[in-house]
């Protein structure tokens, strides 16, 4: 069985990671950049599911267990956290629709490290999201009935990047990406193998797809679908910029109708990484909590009130997001932003929706 999203020839999630001197760690460079802001814990009692983030080795840019927990033990009361797909640590051999197998295999590991309790209390990865090329159609049955096996009772769902644009710039995934996927009849019907296996799909896209993704959504209404990063908002990058409050307003109708489907979530994060455009990464030293609550604020703000607090979720999306700030500083942001909640809506936006969407049963 062949996937048919073809593979680039790099990883070109590097070219969004600061540029720093020939001779420099990168690391290193930004470990030192973020140490020059330091914040007082908000709120260190609230409870927090971390819905998105990653764990890789890259050049330059390494995330592990002990990173992870280095930010978990930062201050907040992180709970449990969700593991989502990253390209790390394929198979190297067998079927090449099976190599992503390797990627929950390795999640599942890193979780069970986590589990015996030796970095703390923490459930990391409680959740995993792996991947599996859907456009094949329903064979691709046969690659989800392997990633559940993989996750040891973690796995929940599937991430497929889907998002394209007419700015070629932007189109930096790991893999090419057709116009119109998600209308594919081949797509859904691989789509169509979720919901009778009771997983879930992570879906990363560019707004200008968020009406794409609201008829993928009405026509599968049993599937949970979990919109990444606020439905991918490029108003800022360089083809949208001169043009940027209309994208912002296309981004907020789109999300708007997205909203009116019950069976999608959304996920609060993903402004901090600098393809973006929004330039936090390039500060010569890193916003307070204050400027990223001010910055982010007005985004997250439309979205919890379209889809409200029991479909929203704040997330860390780090490591990505790390190249804006530090993790102690994100969710002080994201507490300020929903300072003016109710404590159930807080417990929504910080760890009920996660819990929800993703079936983690953490108390």
């Amino acid at each position: 069985m062949p996937t048919k999203l073809p593979l680039r020839p790099a990883d070109d999630h590097r070219r969004h990671t600061p540029s720093t001197s020939a001779n420099a760690d990168p690391d290193k460079t930004r470990a030192a950049w973020r140490a020059q802001h330091r914040e007082a814990i908000l709120e260190p009692e609230l409870p927090i599911i971390d819905p998105h983030h990653h764990l890789w080795v890259r050049p330059g840019n390494k995330y592990l267990v002990e990173d992870f927990f280095a930010d978990a033990k930062a201050g907040h009361n992180i709970k449990a956290s969700v593991f989502v797909e990253c390209g790390s640590f394929y198979r190297k051999s067998g079927p090449v629709e099976m190599q992503s197998v390797g990627e929950v295999e390795f999640a599942n590991g890193m979780a069970a490290m986590a589990a015996n309790g030796y970095y703390g209390d923490t459930r990391m990865a409680a959740g995993i999201v792996g991947t599996a090329d859907i456009s094949v159609g329903a064979d691709v049955g046969t690659v989800l009935d392997a990633l559940i096996a993989a996750g040891g009772g973690r796995f929940r769902g599937i991430r497929v990047t889907t998002k394209v644009d007419d700015d070629e710039d932007l189109n930096t995934g790991r893999y090419i990406v057709p116009r119109g996927l998600m209308a594919d009849a081949q797509f859904r019907a691989g789509f169509a193998t979720l919901a009778p296996r009771g997983l879930s799909f992570d879906a990363m896209i560019y707004h200008p797809q968020l009406l794409e993704l609201a008829d993928l959504a009405r026509a599968f209404p049993s599937t949970t679908i979990i919109v990444n990063h606020i439905g991918g908002l490029v108003a800022h990058t360089r083809t949208y910029v001169a043009r940027k409050a209309e994208a912002i307003e296309n981004w907020r109708m789109g999300i708007t109708a997205l909203a009116k489907c019950p069976n999608v979530y959304v996920k609060l994060g993903g402004l901090g990484m600098p393809y973006l455009g929004m330039g936090l990464d390039k500060l010569p030293a890193p916003a307070s909590s204050e400027k990223l609550a001010q910055e982010w604020g007005p985004f997250y703000q439309h979205c919890i009130d379209q889809f409200g607090p029991a479909r929203s979720m704040f997330e860390s999306n780090f490591p990505p997001d790390r190249d804006s700030c530090d993790y102690h500083v994100i969710w002080n942001a994201f507490k300020r932003i929903a300072a003016k909640y109710s404590a159930d809506e807080k417990r929504d936006l910080f760890f009920g929706a996660a819990n929800q969407a993703y079936r983690l049963k953490v108390d």
